[in-house]
């Protein structure tokens, strides 16, 4: 039986601290899409590691990690991560698998990806420039390369060439990429590879089959969602629930839990809509406490109350069972906090978050303000424990969405977690 963990606002929420915590006892532990524009922060056992490929199970003794076909993997960033991860004392030995339909993310990719940002110049969507949203066009226009395909010397080189030949009729000199550069490089990347490359549909049938104890840990979050989200400042693959089944084969009767998880107050890096955004005081202070800086990128993350119109949202798409709330401690010392609610256009109350970027641009978003607890929640690990006013926010939060909220992050360690 399998547990899923997804995002349920913008990304950054908190999934690799849930998912590690998850994780013991979990025999496979899985990523079903994105690339290595995620990024997950676990403090264990007194350190701190970031992931962005890898799934957060590698920190977990005996369980194997498997890159799923819906994720596009940039190799030396593959190697790295592994690299770092073993410096720590970590033994990732026949734990990381990564499956062979999975599609490359090249370094040509990446000099694309910066180019189509210029080219977009105030409509830029605000990517991570990690060539993410190329690799998956060319994987929809068929000219992409597979994990397959690299151990095929003359159809990678060929590939290769065709496609930086494409894109230099496109950008001319502004490309400045040597295709033959990259080519050496893979051709040292070749024999280390293969030792992590599978075909994944025999190993989840597999799984499946001997009743293995999987987790599932989406990347990003369903308000990036290429088909959901706020188009287009979204990411290029469907980081919702529909996700998981197309990246990883996985059987949809066999699903003992989808979590969503949500921040106790609402973050977003990159441009785009954010209908409850604080560019204030009150922004400034949530992005300071919180430590509001992309794993990833290092960007300042914008700030704003908790909105639970895109929660709402969120859960109306990838039917959650339970929800983390994250991050719960970083609201101790407001006086009073707001959560959004409501949408208002032109006088009309919205029934859903809305498609059309022209209405998020005009509306209204209406908020209830509840009062804060001005106690210190870091650390607790108990129900009854948390101030009144903070088990009220929870159950507000609770009532509103229709989720029971089953885990409270109250600090970075993975101690630092309420059950209920």
């Amino acid at each position: 039986m399998a547990t899923i963990v997804l995002g349920a606002q913008w990304g950054d929420e908190g999934k690799g601290k849930i998912v590690d915590v998850l994780s013991d006892g979990i025999q496979l532990c899985c990523r079903a899409q994105g690339g290595h524009n995620a990024g997950h922060t676990i403090v264990k056992n007194g350190k701190t590691f970031d992931v962005h490929i890898l799934p957060s199970g590698v920190l977990s003794e005996g369980c194997v990690n498997l890159i799923g076909s819906g994720c596009v993997v940039y190799v030396p960033g593959l190697f790295k991560e592994i690299a770092t991860i073993e410096n720590h004392g970590i033994d990732l030995t026949n734990r990381v698998l990564v499956s062979d339909r999975c599609h490359v993310d090249l370094d040509l990719h990446s000099k694309v990806d910066g180019l189509e940002e210029v080219e977009l110049g105030n409509a830029k969507v605000g990517t991570t420039g990690k060539g993410i949203g190329p690799t998956y066009s060319t994987k929809a226009a068929r000219s992409g390369i597979r994990m397959s395909e690299i151990f095929d010397k003359k159809r990678f080189d060929d590939k290769l060439r065709h496609l930086a030949q494409g894109y230099k009729k496109r950008y001319g000199d502004l490309l400045q990429y040597d295709p033959e550069e990259e080519i050496a490089r893979f051709d040292e990347y070749r024999p280390k590879l293969e030792t992590y490359v599978v075909d994944q549909v025999p190993l989840i049938e597999s799984a499946v089959a001997g009743n293995v104890r999987m987790l599932v840990e989406g990347a990003n979050a369903l308000m990036l969602d290429i088909d959901n989200g706020t188009y287009p400042f979204v990411t290029s693959s469907n980081t919702g629930l529909g996700g998981i089944f197309t990246g990883l084969h996985l059987n949809p009767r066999k699903i003992q839990e989808t979590i969503g998880v949500v921040k106790a107050y609402t973050t977003r890096v990159g441009s785009g809509p954010f209908p409850s955004e604080q560019i204030n005081s009150i922004g400034d202070t949530l992005q300071e406490v919180g430590h509001e800086f992309g794993v990833t990128t290092g960007r300042r993350r914008r700030c704003g109350w908790l909105d639970l119109v895109v929660v709402k949202f969120s859960n109306s798409i990838n039917w959650y069972d339970a929800i983390n709330l994250t991050k719960l401690d970083i609201l101790d010392d407001f006086d009073e906090i707001k959560v959004a609610t409501a949408y208002e256009h032109k006088g009309n109350v919205l029934t859903s978050f809305p498609a059309d970027l022209g209405v998020l641009e005009e509306l209204t978003v209406k908020y209830e303000t509840l009062p804060g607890w001005k106690a210190n929640t870091a650390g607790v690990k108990k129900w009854e424990e948390l101030p009144v006013n903070a088990r009220k926010y929870v159950e507000f939060i609770e009532k509103f969405v229709g989720v029971r909220i089953k885990y409270i992050g109250t600090g970075p360690a993975r101690e630092s977690m309420i059950i209920r």
